[in-house]
């Protein structure tokens, strides 16, 4: 706008913020033109001075200034307030003899007259010039924070300020300032204590009187209880009288001590009637005081303030609703950081109960309310949790209690307690301080406020007097603020219907959407306070108030202004109306009704919308529109003579006699000048001045803000003329619920709530618009620009509710009660609706009434465009406009589509067969095309069928004879049929269950029926259902929806899916894709589909009766079935692999309670839901564990049963029962070798051999452990020294139980299957591999979707598992590390399939030998099974790298002589040791990464197998260990020489030793003793003996150094020290080490040094062992 400005080269002071001032309303007057350096942006005027504020934040003075200690001989020039500069002064403000102004950061400066201390300094009768005033607030914050300012207001004797918390500060003389304080004058600013807690919006101040503007409390402020008692005199603040039908409850309390000392100090000036007189009247508009909370007050009686913090003031709003706390964030507007939390703000639970008690018992109602009548049947209008205690307070109570009660239910004081901070989480968000301080510069009525939620705000929180009530209508009783009102009670009770429709008006979705805070509220109350001599204070009587009491005539008025005169008060509603009240001496009012005590509306010819409003001492100026957008002035009140002089003598005089000459106007006179001052942006009055500012038109642009807003004020008007005039009485109809079915009210309701939401939208804009004429003038505040989306959503939401209602005939329905209403000739319908035709229908001047408010639409782009002409093309602004402007167009346009689709729609179901109508029917369906003319048929239909298809936004329909079929567009493909023979134009039709064929009669209907089909399915599918194009639209662009979509759907044919509701993806007519599909019945299946089957990883949940909770399955599909590895939940939990929906391959079932302490699990093979194959079966209940062969869930065949009592059985199994030939061992020793017929049973043949080897042999017969029948010899083998071989009976196990080999073959074969070949060894190395990396792909992308379960490392692995190892060519040493690299990390991670093979083998293990499996008898079995899992995992290995040579090949070394890196060749290696390369063995590969895990429960194993020998071996080692080092040594006949004879210490001089004396003890040999004791920290064979080979290497290391030369061993020399080495390592289970290494051990080491090392150890082993013997 700069640019603007400079552009023009004017030099008269530029083109904005022109000021003209003038006197009177004579014709002869004329405006003089007062010139100032820049544009003037605020005047304010006093009795006979004013302050003007200028662009740039410069302060002027003008008038007569007697405070300047040298007052300029000529008053009228305006002179430069230099205090000020530097200062950014945003506001300034007049008293009548005072004046101040408000900086940027929110600071108050205050000069002129003193003497009432309206400038806040104390001492001083008068301030020459600007100086600066506090606002101490004294909250918990130590020291005091200043409260910043937004504006400010003065009086004659008082100074009002609104700060950016919006509350209101006072200081000065009388009760105008609302402090109920003792003395004046009041030097400090104060806080008005009474208002605290409320959203102030503006504040004024008259001569003796002040007004404020306050947001309606929103519901979420309404949370304390009350105080129910003045503090002062103790009377009840509330009082309750029971009339025969409602009741009325009053808040007028008038405390005496309340009114204001005169002067004076004697007396009252207002006479104070007696309470009680007060009493016996209750619904007289009574008045209410109560003083607020001093810091000392005690606390209040309802226990409402439970903190007792002296901060916390209880200041009790008298009418009603409680003060929201400081800390209620809703209270604030600039919050931000400056919200003091006081205390807890809430009452404690003790509290709320105690008062909930009192008001069941009905002794007071704690709150005011205005009446509201109860339905015949006594039901509240109100959803209260408390109904019943609040129907039992009386028969009626009003609708603010109801909702006070309602936000007093003690859950929702619950909500209050939680701890949530000062800003609840939900509480709408207080806009941030710099908002507040920007938006001071705005306008006081754009207050940067949250914008209300119109559902919920409550009515203002005092009643008034209960006849004007009811004189305000019965209709708006009941009504929400700011909304439609609900149906009159009265006429309910009339009609004693049961059914209630108070609920239906609140629009649906509450307020307007996206409530910003930018967005003024309308829902406002005006509070007044002071003197009330002239009834400028609008209750209705001429008696003075202390505090701020609520005008109650004003709520629901939508006042967006107030101002007052010296004796007289003004408030604007966002109407463009006017009230005025109070002193009408001179006719300032505007309307000369009386009494002036109560605001009355001025009067003005219709059509003249004022915007702005000012007072003077006896005048009132008012800024309108007329019939152009033109302002114009109103002037009403004291003619002002010229000529007069101004001296105050004079002055008082001339009041009178003008009095008596009628100088004043009766009404509103147009100012005729006031066209020529062009653009008037604002007027102000003051003292007998006035003053307008104007600017003048550049480019268009001021013409265009005005016509913008003046056309949105005439907008919103004719809306509320609508909505009063037409819906609403339209609503209230008695006829309405005979004419309209319930779904019809229902849809009507919903239109005039969206209307209504529509309206307060439209409000809220002109109420902004009108600001910022007012102020700023500028394109960027535009909240339609910013905003769009609001305006577009409602229009867009509004449009679509008026088609619903049109297109299920609601116009048509309302015909009759309109014509019952309206009467036969409906001027006023035709007026609103500006409907052209000659005789319109009803319903026709419904349908366009309805559809008006979308045509301002038009008028939105039009103004924007005629803005965004103003400016150049390049700009910013130009572009935001251009756009707002096109978006704007667009909805028109389309809204117009969407009015004539349900025109069309509304029509077609006029034609359509009575029957289908009605279940066809839905608000939201349109009709796009339908075949009614034969253009489309049904291929191979019968002769006489009739075929009927019709295509709705939202279904194709199949109509035929007395049938329909629906087919929802969201699951609809249609595709062309190719033309070969070219006579048949065909489309084929596809949805989930049916398929078929439509034949067009031509090329062009084909095609037009596609597209038809295929925009519809679009927008269906994309949301924009309602937009449809109508097919004549045409539009050219040939949308095709896309064959794969999302989408829900019903089956109803018969067969598996019957009725199950599928929601997700789809391709061309079967389910694909994620989804979920949901059976009536409870069964649900999440996952991925392929082709309309379960396919890929998928949950499924089926309801189980019997166990009363549902089973679950988890796992993988195919065609619709089980499919793979998954878990199925069921009681019992199976975990493993399955096959066409049957546990079928590998798998763990554990059943018992919970699963948790199961007292039975089985693993292993199973076929076509049986176990059937090699399996464990452990029964925790029996302490029995079994392993062998299963058929059909049987024991059948070879196997071995361990029990926790020792007993070993192997042998034959026959229909789940020991039976045939098996060996069985008792834990001590005790064998049976025989026949079985049953569990533990003996019968028939067999030995029985005793501990001692004795031995029966013969038939037996009975159960193991109770008594057997024995016929047969006994022997006793060895009762003579010349023991017969073959009798010994030495029993030898493993020969009757399955061989490893057989064992766990089908995880084997799962993970061929993985890797692609049907049989081990058969299929295509490639081929594995790409399964490999299919498998490592799918579960990572399986993964990501919940990384969560995915580790760091873990996903490394994953991500170099995904580099193929080279697997094909000669391997050479180099290879074999990267192959053994990939194995080492291939097995590391259960997604790939070796990992997962790997991971499945360690758990069968574990199940096998722990547990009740730990015997010491299994160890062979045990040692069999890991040699056999090497092999067969080698096999794989091999298969995967082909050229890896078999088991004990050779790789050969790189051709540089080195010898072989397993003998680092010492000249004692046996001459054949050095070999050509390396030899590959199963053990060397894989072991270390299948031992360590298996290691545990194998070396158990080993420790209770060589328990008896380790005993002996270890009391051995703990005898020996006592003796000293050299003791030991001579003991074990060790050589002298090689008796070590000083140690060296690590001391500072290397070459110190330690003498080894005879007690030394532990030192000689150290190092090796210590690298010997790690042999029980590693698990491989090739490990353990890697360390053997370090203790050799440090004992000969050690000894070369005794005797200082090389040295060779030999066996007689080495074996004692290394017998000494091993005594020292003290190592507990050396025997089950030595076992473990020998049965593991790598075939090909055994014959090297290795293998020679091993045997010295083992020998050491067997030498302590028997070393007591020696």
């Amino acid at each position: 706008m700069e640019t603007q400005r400079k552009s023009s080269g004017d030099d008269d002071g530029g083109e904005r913020g022109l000021l003209h001032t003038w006197r009177g309303y004579s014709c002869s007057v004329t405006p003089e033109r007062l010139l100032l350096p820049g544009p003037v942006l605020q005047v304010a005027l006093g009795t006979r001075h004013g302050v003007l504020l200028v662009e740039g934040g410069q302060v002027y003075s003008f008038g007569e200034l007697p405070w300047k200690q040298s007052q300029a001989p000529e008053p009228a020039k305006p002179t430069l307030e230099s205090a000020l500069s530097g200062q950014r002064v945003i506001a300034v403000a007049a008293g009548s003899f005072h004046s101040g102004a408000v900086t940027e950061d929110g600071g108050v400066h205050m000069w002129g007259d003193n003497g009432s201390g309206q400038c806040g300094l104390s001492g001083l009768s008068a301030v020459p010039n600007p100086t600066p005033v506090a606002l101490l607030d004294s909250g918990d914050a130590s020291p005091p924070q200043t409260a910043p300012v937004l504006e400010l207001a003065c009086g004659a004797q008082h100074t009002l300020a609104l700060s950016a918390q919006r509350e209101v500060w006072a200081w000065g003389s009388g009760g105008q300032l609302g402090l109920g304080a003792a003395a004046f004058p009041v030097w400090k600013p104060q806080k008005v204590e009474h208002l605290a807690g409320r959203h102030v919006l503006q504040v004024a101040c008259g001569a003796s009187h002040s007004l404020a503007l306050v947001r309606c409390l929103s519901p979420q402020d309404v949370h304390r209880p009350l105080v129910d008692k003045c503090r002062q005199c103790n009377q009840l603040l509330f009082t309750m009288t029971d009339k025969e039908d409602h009741v009325i409850i009053s808040d007028g309390h008038y405390c005496p001590l309340g009114a204001e000392p005169a002067k004076g100090g004697h007396g009252l000036e207002a006479p104070a009637p007696s309470t009680q007189a007060l009493k016996t009247s209750p619904s007289e508009p009574l008045l209410s005081f109560h003083a607020a909370a001093s810091s000392n007050s005690p606390a209040p009686a309802g226990g409402a303030d439970p903190t007792q913090d002296s901060e916390n003031q209880a200041s009790a709003a008298s009418d009603g609703a409680p003060p929201a706390s400081d800390s209620d964030p809703s209270a604030l507007s600039g919050g931000g950081g400056v919200s003091g939390v006081k205390g807890s703000p809430y009452p404690d639970e003790q509290a709320v109960k105690d008062y909930l008690k009192r008001l069941s018992e009905n002794t007071q109602a704690d709150q005011t309310a205005k009446t509201t009548l109860l339905t015949s049947e006594g039901r509240l209008t109100t959803g209260s949790t408390l109904n019943s205690l609040v129907a039992s307070c009386a028969s009626a109570v009003g609708e603010r209690v109801a909702s006070t009660y309602e936000a007093l239910s003690l859950k929702r004081m619950m909500n209050f307690y939680l701890p949530s901070g000062a800003a609840r989480a939900d509480g709408p968000a207080a806009v941030a301080v710099a908002a507040g301080l920007a938006g001071i510069a705005g306008d006081n009525t754009a207050e940067r406020v949250r914008q209300e939620d119109p559902t919920q705000a409550k009515k203002s929180s005092s009643t008034g007097d209960i006849r004007e009530e009811e004189a305000e209508g019965l209709r708006r009783r009941l009504s929400l603020p700011g909304l439609l009102s609900q149906v009159s009670p009265r006429l309910l009770r009339k009609a004693g219907r049961p059914r209630m429709r108070a609920v239906a008006l609140t629009p649906l979705g509450g307020a307007v959407p996206g409530a910003h805070e930018v967005f003024p509220t309308l829902q406002t109350e005006v509070w007044s306070w002071g003197h009330g001599e002239q009834g400028q204070l609008g209750h209705g009587d001429s008696l003075a108030r202390l505090q701020p009491l609520c005008i109650k005539s004003l709520n629901n008025k939508e006042v967006v202004r107030v101002a007052a005169g010296a004796h007289h008060s003004l408030a604007l509603t966002a109407q463009s109306q006017m009230f005025s009240w109070g002193s009408n001496s001179s006719g300032q009012l505007g309307h000369m009704e009386s009494p002036s005590t109560v605001p009355r509306l001025a009067k003005l010819s219709e059509g003249i919308r004022v915007w702005d409003i000012s007072a003077g001492d006896r005048h009132t100026l008012l800024l309108a529109d007329g019939d152009c957008f033109l302002p114009i002035i109103y002037y009403s009140g004291q003619q002002v003579k010229e000529g007069v002089d101004e001296s105050p003598g004079q002055q008082e005089e001339g009041k009178e006699e003008e009095e008596r000459v009628g100088g004043y106007t009766q009404q509103p006179v147009l100012l005729p000048f006031c066209m020529d001052l062009g653009y008037v942006s604002n007027v102000v009055a003051g003292g007998q001045r006035c003053v307008a500012l104007s600017d003048r038109n550049v480019m268009g642009f001021i013409a265009s803000l005005h016509e913008l807003a003046s056309a949105e004020r005439k907008f919103y008007c004719k809306l509320c003329t609508i909505k009063t005039q037409i819906i609403r009485p339209l609503l209230e109809l008695e006829s309405l619920s005979s004419a309209l079915s319930p779904a019809a009210i229902g849809l009507l309701q919903t239109l005039a709530g969206r209307f209504s939401l529509l309206c307060y939208l439209t409000g809220q804009h002109a109420a902004s618009l009108t600001a910022n004429l007012r102020r700023v003038r500028d394109v960027k505040s535009l909240l339609i620009l910013d905003h769009a989306s609001i305006f577009l959503d409602s229009y867009d939401e509004y449009c679509s509710a008026v088609g619903n209602f049109q297109v299920m005939g609601g116009f048509q329905t309302l015909t009759k009660p309109s014509l019952d209403f309206f009467g036969k000739s409906p001027e006023l319908l035709k007026r609103l609706s500006e409907c052209s035709e000659e005789n319109p229908t009803m319903a026709d001047l419904l349908v366009a009434l309805f559809f008006l408010p979308t045509r301002h639409l038009h008028e939105y782009g039009r103004l924007l465009l005629k803005l965004a002409t103003c400016f150049e093309v390049c700009s910013d602004e130009y572009q935001m406009l251009q756009d707002s402007c096109s978006k704007f167009e667009a909805l028109a346009l389309q809204l117009k589509r969407k009015r004539k689709d349900a025109d069309y729609t509304f029509h077609f179901w006029k034609s359509f067969p009575g029957k289908m109508t009605d279940s066809l029917r839905k608000p939201h369906r349109r009709l796009i095309c339908e075949s009614s003319n034969k253009a489309l048929t049904l291929q191979n239909a019968g002769r006489f069928s009739i075929n009927w298809f019709i295509v709705f936004n939202d279904a194709l329909v199949h109509a035929q004879f007395s049938t329909h079929h629906v087919f929802p567009l969201a699951t609809l493909w249609v595709e062309p049929i190719p033309e070969e023979n070219t006579s048949l134009y065909g489309l084929k039709v596809i949805t989930p269950e049916e398929t078929f064929n439509l034949l067009a009669s031509s090329a062009m209907e084909k095609a037009k029926w596609l597209r038809s089909i295929n925009q519809a399915v679009e927008q269906a599918l994309s949301g924009t259902g309602q937009d449809t194009a109508s097919v004549g639209s045409g539009s050219g662009q040939k949308l095709e929806p896309p064959i794969s979509r999302t989408a829900s759907y019903t089956f109803y044919k018969d067969g598996r899916l019957k009725d199950a509701t599928y929601e997700g993806r789809w391709l061309a007519g079967k389910p694909n894709g994620r989804g979920v599909l949901k059976w009536p019945d409870g069964r649900i299946y999440t996952g991925t589909f392929k082709n309309g089957l379960e396919d890929g990883f998928g949950e499924f949940v089926a309801p189980n009766k019997t166990l009363n909770k549902a089973d679950h399955y988890q796992g993988h599909w195919k065609d619709g079935k089980m499919h793979g590895i998954g878990t199925y939940a069921s009681g019992e939990v199976y975990d493993g692999f399955f096959q066409d929906s049957m546990r079928h391959g590998h798998g763990v079932l554990r059943s018992g309670k919970l699963n948790t302490s199961s007292p039975s699990v089985f693993i292993g093979q199973w076929l076509q839901d049986k176990k059937t194959g090699y399996g464990v079966f452990d029964d925790i209940t029996k302490g029995e564990k079994y392993m062998g062969m299963w058929q059909d869930h049987l024991r059948q065949g070879t196997g071995v049963v361990v029990t926790q009592f020792g007993l070993y059985y192997e042998g034959a199994f026959k229909d789940n029962k020991m039976m045939g030939t098996g060996i069985l061992l008792s834990e001590d020793d005790t064998t049976y070798e025989g026949e079985f017929s049953d569990d533990w049973t003996l019968n028939g043949k067999g030995v029985l051999t005793m501990a001692n080897g004795d031995y029966l042999e013969g038939s037996f017969n009975g159960e193991w452990g109770s008594g057997l029948k024995v016929a047969g010899s006994y022997f006793k083998p060895h009762l003579f020294l010349d023991t017969d071989k073959d009798k010994t009976h030495a029993v030898k196990l493993g020969r009757l139980c399955v061989r490893a080999e057989d064992k766990w073959k089908a995880v084997f074969e799962e993970c061929w299957r993985q890797l692609g070949c049907e049989e081990p060894g058969r299929g295509e190395t490639g081929t594995a591999w790409e399964n490999i990396a299919v498998a490592l792909t799918t579960s990572r992308r399986h993964i990501q979707d919940s990384p969560e379960t995915l580790s760091q490392s873990h996903s490394r692995t994953l991500e170099s598992l995904e580099v193929i190892p080279q697997h094909v060519g000669l391997i050479t040493m180099e290879r074999y590390h990267t192959i053994h690299l990939y194995l080492i990390k291939a097995c590391d991670t259960p997604l790939h399939p070796l990992g997962r093979l790997l991971e499945t083998l360690v758990a069968v293990y574990r199940m096998t030998y722990v547990g009740v499996g730990a015997n010491r008898r299994l160890l062979p079995q045990a040692v069999n099974e890991i040699k056999s899992y090497l092999n067969r995992i080698f096999q794989i290995v091999r298969f995967l790298f082909p050229d890896l040579p078999e088991e004990g090949g050779l790789i050969p070394e790189p051709t540089t002589n080195v010898q072989d890196k397993k003998d680092p060749g010492s000249d004692a290696a046996p001459p054949e040791s050095p070999k050509p390369g390396r030899v590959v063995s199963s053990s060397a590969l894989l072991l270390p990464v299948l031992l360590p895990r298996l290691y545990p429960p194998l070396f158990t194993l080993y420790a209770l197998e060589k328990e008896r020998e380790d005993d002996v071996y270890w009391e051995c080692v703990l005898r020996l260990n006592k003796q000293s080092d050299l003791a030991l040594l001579a003991f074990l006949g060790v050589q002298q020489k090689f008796w070590p004879v000083s140690i060296s210490v690590p001391m500072p001089s290397p070459g110190e030793k330690q003498q080894v004396l005879s007690s030394t003890k532990d030192v000689c040999f150290a190092s090796a003793v210590e690298t010997l004791q790690q042999i029980s920290t590693t698990f491989t064979p090739s490990d353990k003996l890697q360390l053997i080979q370090l203790t050799f290497e440090e004992i000969t290391q050690e000894v070369q150094a005794l005797l200082k030369q090389d040295f060779l061993w030999s066996m007689d020399d080495l074996f004692p020290v290394f017998l000494y080495v091993v005594l020292r390592a003290r190592i507990r289970n050396l025997g089950s080490e030595v076992s473990l290494i020998e049965d593991l051990m790598d075939p090909c080491v055994q014959h090297g040094e290795h293998g020679i090392m091993f045997t010295t150890l083992k020998a050491c082993y067997y030498q302590i062992q028997h070393e007591k013997i020696t």
